[in-house]
């Protein structure tokens, strides 16, 4: 191993990898609770320039990096080795103290953890407040299965409407059996919020930020990212066709 201040840590919780410069970072994520998704933490001796560069080209940046079990390449991290401090793995008997080769780490860290998809969700508000519309896409990991959720809501702002565009897909996963999920939004308010950077101030909001913080509680894997209006177009355009129903209607289309 090399020196210690190129260390790095990379830690495997549900369908979740994050990278992690520093050892407290790292443990935050090992959950004490029996509900918390398994984790497994490895330990490598310098990231290499691709991977960094990989991970900026993601949008992910400073000390901390996430990405989806499903986005690993064979050379990405190199040889990782089982880290010591993984308490919660020890008390299950999984700790070894001889290194792992590359293809057995993997093995061990990027094995699927139930059932996964992305959500997609946007809100519409003509007039802002005005008649509105909430709208969601989901998709499972597998590629075999695909939802389009609409709902009206009668007349509301578009910050109300878009914190039910995420309540009506989270909803809606839940009761489809899924366990792991990554959200996706082009309204930086939801995002921040959900993720605990933004304080939530407006009343009206306030309970619809504590339902939706309840929903994301319920999956073993949670990760919520704010982009671009273009990359949301098609929650976007789930939401405009809401406006025009009647406020409670749900409408859904699959695709299997």
């Amino acid at each position: 191993m090399k020196d210690d201040r190129e260390a790095f840590f990379v830690v495997r919780k549900g369908d979740l990898i994050g990278v992690y410069k520093n050892l407290t970072d790292c443990q935050a994520q090992v959950g004490s609770s029996i509900c918390d998704p398994p984790v497994s933490v490895y330990k490598g001796c310098s990231i290499p320039e691709n991977t960094e560069k990989y991970l900026l080209s993601c949008g992910l940046k400073n000390a901390l990096y996430s990405i989806r079990a499903s986005d690993l390449t064979e050379e990405l991290f190199g040889t990782l080795v089982p880290c010591p401090v993984q308490q919660l793995a020890a008390s299950r008997g999984e700790t070894s103290s001889e290194p792992m080769t590359k293809k057995r780490s993997q093995e061990v860290v990027w094995s699927d953890y139930g059932r996964s998809c992305t959500l997609e969700f946007d809100g519409s508000s003509k007039g802002n407040p005005g008649q509105s519309g909430a709208g969601a896409v989901l998709r499972s990991d597998d590629g075999l299965w695909t939802c389009r959720l609409r709902e009206g809501l009668g007349v509301a702002t578009t910050s109300v409407a878009e914190y039910r565009g995420i309540i009506l897909g989270l909803k809606y996963a839940l009761g489809k059996g899924f366990t792991s999920i990554r959200v996706r939004g082009d309204s930086k308010l939801v995002c921040m919020q959900i993720q605990g950077l933004w304080k939530v101030k407006n009343q009206n909001i306030a309970s619809l930020y504590e339902e939706t913080t309840k929903l994301k509680d319920r999956f073993l894997s949670f990760q919520i990212v704010h982009i671009l209006r273009d990359l949301n177009s098609e929650a976007d355009a789930q939401a405009n066709l809401a406006v025009d129903l009647a406020e409670g209607q749900v409408q859904e289309e699959i695709d299997e």
